[in-house]
């Protein structure tokens, strides 16, 4: 059997997963600056926002551009880049006297 992988990049991931990792990144202000949609703006909270995304396409499609583009924007973890950790000792060996 052959598995075949998803080129969805939102596959796999609730909205509520999507959402949680935009307020930690930017934070209820700033997401309400990025998309003007009220649920961010007035008394904003995770499950207020689930249930009006949920019910808006438009406004979803812009929540999950938005994850998307800020994905993109991340940076890999070093051992996913295949570059090794720069060793912290690597200058002090150099000038260590011999």
């Amino acid at each position: 059997m052959n598995a075949q992988t998803s080129k969805d990049p939102l596959h796999g991931i609730t909205l509520e997963a999507l959402l949680t990792s935009l307020v930690e990144r930017y934070g209820w202000a700033e997401l309400a600056k990025i998309i003007s949609i009220n649920c961010f703006k007035s008394d904003p909270s995770i499950k207020s926002s689930l249930k009006f995304l949920r019910r808006t396409p438009w406004a979803r499609q812009k929540v999950e551009e938005l994850y998307i583009d800020s994905v993109a924007d991340t940076p890999a973890p070093l051992q996913e880049a295949n570059i090794s950790e720069p060793n912290p000792w690597g200058k002090w060996e150099e000038k260590k006297p011999s």
